[in-house]
């Protein structure tokens, strides 16, 4: 599985990189995932302002090597991370964290109760549908709940997919689809997905949107 070669790599200090269909390639921001000593003030900031949302039971979909599942742990919140990749979640238990190996489509543990969700690091883009994504995201919630989208804050994204690729300087995986959602289609593809937009916050060039249930969900007169 390229990702688990990824994270060996990104382990070891070692770059990777992610490539369009169209042959542009990027390398991937692999040391903030890596978290830790990997990480600069810059990235720490913006990650404690994202888990700052959080103060139940957090769900970190798309956890990778588990930054912000040991972070909310360390902090005293229940987390659970979740990745499809063996070495992201060997990692994340490892450093003190709690994670399974799933994908975020099947069934997860304590659905519907969990007091947040987490979709850190561009994760709205997993699978390339982000309105199913957060249909699911809305099933794991409680009716009190919150999830906390890291949104692109790049100047004029409203909402695209693209089809990409993960390189290693050896190995290349199969392509797949991906999204990029600014914060405005967030809001939009909240409401069809029984979510509202709370507030997003900056740091650091990072943006975060808080959805919460929606009214109509929980009942006239919640908060």
């Amino acid at each position: 599985m390229i990702a688990d070669d990824v994270y060996r790599r990104g382990r070891a200090g070692l770059p990777s990189w992610i490539t369009d269909h169209d042959g542009r390639r990027t390398e991937l921001p692999i040391a903030r995932w890596m978290g830790g000593t990997h990480s600069t003030i810059e990235d720490i900031r913006a990650d404690e302002a994202s888990i700052a949302f959080c103060t139940g039971p957090t769900l970190d979909l798309g956890c990778g090597p588990g930054r912000l599942t040991e972070a909310l742990t360390r902090a005293g919140v229940p987390a659970l991370g979740v990745d499809t990749s063996s070495v992201a979640v060997e990692m994340t238990n490892h450093r003190g964290g709690l994670a399974l190996q799933q994908d975020i489509f099947c069934a997860i543990p304590g659905a519907g109760q969990w007091s947040h969700v987490l979709l850190a690091d561009g994760n709205i883009g997993i699978g390339g549908d982000p309105a199913a994504l957060l249909r699911t995201v809305r099933s794991l919630l409680h009716e009190t709940g919150t999830a906390v989208v890291e949104v692109d804050s790049a100047s004029g994204v409203d909402d695209r997919n693209r089809t990409v690729r993960w390189e290693t300087d050896d190995c290349v995986g199969e392509w797949f689809t991906w999204a990029s959602v600014g914060a405005s289609a967030l809001y939009a593809l909240a409401v069809t997905a029984g979510l509202r937009a709370r507030r997003t916050v900056e740091s650091n060039g990072r943006a975060f949107t808080e959805l919460a249930v929606h009214s109509i969900d929980r009942g006239v007169g919640d908060p």
